[in-house]
């Protein structure tokens, strides 16, 4: 038997529920444990899933605790309802109060973790999408074995635990704002200083433990829609937080959202989180959205190319034409100007199914056990129904006449891409009513589990799978891009960048032609040709990245502007030692300025090599040059016979292997490996985005001067080739 804690951290004295059901528990012992293991990934009877939790925070003073207890995996259906019912509750607390320290910890009888667990485990988690780290133990504590339920810790006092039919969503609210008042009361004035006009920093924690599985071209594709008429489909890349639009072929049109967080703007800034079901209305041309984990509904102008949010009514959107608007949104999030701090019991809580009837729209949850009914013209709910029966009753006909589509795919063939149970109280496939689609004679299904879309052509019976194209139009992804100035974040959501290649070079102020040379992996092709959308030059320091418009029409003498000339030679003149001692000295490094002009279009050659280039200009001191790119690859074709005697096994290896350049692996390779090996896919065409980053540092003396007068600068140029292997 397994069963899981989840742990919210916090300690203090407050104001209890009403007519909680009070038991004892092991606190001491149970906190002292956690506290223990917060230096070591793993230790004998531990181990840490999904991160690992952060010592300086861990169960201080000054938190707040909150445990939920439900059994994570191998439980019945009415423990796993009971699982998704509590998560909700909990992922919902730990987005609108992001001071709760929430981390997981589950017991198990049985060996700390199999292998099979393991890859169980991941698909939970990216199914739920738990961004908290999990404490697995085989530790016994007896009063949290049993069925879910919620722990309040309050300083020394006894904790409180109410069972799962008990938490109220209000009185968890009520009961999180007394402790965030008696907190600011017992910290004082000095530490309550800051600035109300200070933009609160919006961190967004995403799940560790797949975190790989970001580099992967679709990251959990949840939902689909069509657009009939104009041969469009729109497809939910749900953990990438974007949209993409492509035709019956697979050829890229159009991408909507360019990161995770929750802004309106046009399609290249507009920001969601989870973005699950849509459905086009053609009359209006625009694409209404499910934003799953921002509670809110969004729409899309596909022919204005803008996104505004219609529900939650929020202070930007009722007037999002205005001045005032738009500075409200530079300095707080949208979040962070609705109307009211209250929570209601009415409002979306993770939806993720929308369905058009008549002039309404109805948007329920992943389990279909609640049901919201809007008003489409004017964005408000009007009615909420909960329970699957009464759902039904409602909505029954439609829910139907979706699931019913995929019994049109002969059941050997869906089984292959659908492995988990879709089926809801005796209706088939009733959990994939948001990732069916029809476009003429094909039923389109978007597969999470093996990360892409499929089609089965009613007429030939063939299934295929989407072989998409025109990558460069998605640019390059927000997680690969990588500003310099933001490695001196000091907040912990931030990850190490990892450098494929840095190299070191002295050379003389001016001009550099840079040219990158990539060795792709032996065992791989691109999908296609690197696109200028999809790289990134960076700057800093005494240098900057010359546009390829501007290094054609710029002549020799051109090369440095006459204002940064005559910057050098004030420079010169000021702090440099005369000209014997000046090539002794060493160069000096000027302030950081970023640039983030692109550069030079990429070539691909025939021997498996990249190239990039990139122009800068120097100026005496030091600098560094980034160059970022998004090489979209699959692993080469191979002989049937080659195939037979590799393996997919060794196939999958090949994948993980290159899945995760920089080593943040939040899971351990072999459970990788296990996971693409249970998706029972096609591994030869599962397309990699591999991160590209090179590092160039330049240290630059000063500049030469003319023999016949030393006040002349002589600007130079240089040209450098670097060899970088993957």
């Amino acid at each position: 038997m397994i069963t899981c804690a989840i742990l919210l951290a916090v300690s203090f004295r407050f104001s209890t529920m009403s007519k909680p059901k009070k038991e004892s528990f092991p606190r001491l012992d149970l906190l002292s444990f956690i506290q223990s293991t917060v230096n070591k990934h793993e230790g004998p009877s531990h181990i840490w899933l999904n991160g690992i939790l952060s010592q300086k925070n861990i169960l201080k003073k000054e938190g707040i605790t909150l445990v939920l207890v439900a059994e994570f995996f191998r439980g019945s259906s009415l423990t796993q309802h009971e699982l998704f019912f509590m998560l909700n509750k909990v992922k919902f607390l730990q987005q609108r109060y992001p001071f709760i320290q929430v981390m997981g910890y589950q017991y198990t009888t049985s060996a700390l973790l199999s292998k099979d667990d393991y890859t169980h485990l991941l698909q939970r988690v990216m199914k739920e999408y738990i961004s908290f780290p999990i404490l697995l133990s085989n530790k016994n504590f007896p009063t949290i074995v049993g069925g879910s339920c919620c722990i309040i810790f309050s300083g020394s006092k006894s904790p409180i635990m109410y069972h799962a039919r008990e938490v109220d969503q209000v009185n968890l609210e009520n009961v999180i704002k007394d402790l965030k008042a008696q907190q600011r009361k017992t910290l004082g004035f000095a530490q309550n200083m800051n600035s109300p006009w200070q933009k609160p920093l919006e961190v967004l924690n995403e799940p560790y433990l797949c975190i790989s599985l970001q580099n992967l071209f679709l990251y959990f594709p949840g939902c689909i829609s069509v657009d009939q008429s104009g041969d469009h489909i729109y497809i939910s890349d749900s953990h990438h937080h974007r949209i993409i639009v492509f035709d019956a072929h697979g050829g890229i049109q159009d991408f909507i959202g360019s990161s995770p967080g929750f802004e309106d703007g046009d399609f290249e800034s507009a920001k969601f989180m989870r973005p699950a079901a849509s459905f086009y209305h053609a009359d209006e041309g625009c694409l209404y959205i499910v934003d799953s984990e921002n509670h809110a509904i969004r729409r899309a102008d596909m022919e204005r190319r803008t996104v505004e949010t219609i529900y939650p009514a929020t202070i930007s959107n009722k007037d999002s034409s205005s001045l005032w608007s738009w500075i409200l949104g530079k300095l707080w999030s949208k979040k962070d100007q609705e109307g009211s701090d209250e929570f209601s019991p009415k409002s979306l809580l993770f939806p993720w199914h929308m369905l058009k009837c008549q002039n309404d729209l109805l948007v329920l949850d992943f389990n279909l056990q609640t049901l919201w009914v809007m008003d489409l013209a004017s964005g408000t709910l009007k009615e909420i129904v909960r329970g699957f029966s009464n759902i039904m009753e409602i909505c029954g006909h439609t829910i139907m006449e979706k699931s019913n589509i995929l019994k049109q795919v002969p059941d050997g063939l869906l089984k292959r891409v659908v492995h988990t149970s879709c089926s809801l109280e005796g209706v088939p496939y009733a959990a994939l009513i948001s990732s069916i689609a029809t476009l003429q004679d094909d039923v389109i299904v978007c597969n999470p589990v093996g990360q892409e879309v499929f089609k089965f052509d009613r007429k030939s019976g063939t299934l295929s799978t989407f072989q998409f194209s025109n990558f460069s139009i998605l640019g390059l992804p927000y997680w690969l891009s990588f500003p310099m100035e933001r490695v001196c974040s000091t907040h912990d959501t931030l990850s190490e960048l990892h450098v494929d290649h840095t190299e070191h070079f002295t050379l003389l102020p001016g001009r550099v032609d840079i040219l990158l040379s990539i060795d792709i992996p032996h065992s791989f092709d691109l999908v296609e040709p690197l696109s200028e959308s999809c790289t990134w030059r960076q700057a800093r320091g005494a240098a900057t990245v010359v546009s390829e418009e501007e290094a054609e029409s710029s002549s020799t003498s051109e090369k440095v502007s006459a204002a940064q000339q005559w910057y050098d030679e004030l420079d010169h003149h000021t702090f440099w030692a005369p000209e014997k001692e000046r090539n002794k000295g060493q160069s000096s490094s000027t302030e950081s300025s970023i640039d983030m002009i692109s550069s030079r279009p990429s070539k691909v050659e025939s021997e498996g090599k990249v190239r990039i280039g990139c122009c800068v200009n120097t100026s005496p001191g030091t600098s560094e040059i980034m160059v970022s790119a998004a090489l979209y690859m699959k692993l080469r074709k191979k002989s049937a016979d080659s195939r037979m005697e590799s393996g997919e096994h060794h196939t999958a290896k090949m994948i993980v292997d290159h899945l995760d350049p920089a080593g943040r692996m939040g899971v351990r390779k072999d459970v990788l490996v296990s996971y693409l090996l249970a998706s029972h896919r096609d591994l030869e065409s599962l397309i990699l985005c591999r991160p590209l980053h090179v590092m160039l540092k330049f240290d630059c003396p000063n500049h030469p001067t003319s023999e016949d007068n030393s006040k002349e600068i002589v600007v130079t140029q240089s040209s450098l080739n670097v060899n970088v292997s993957l």
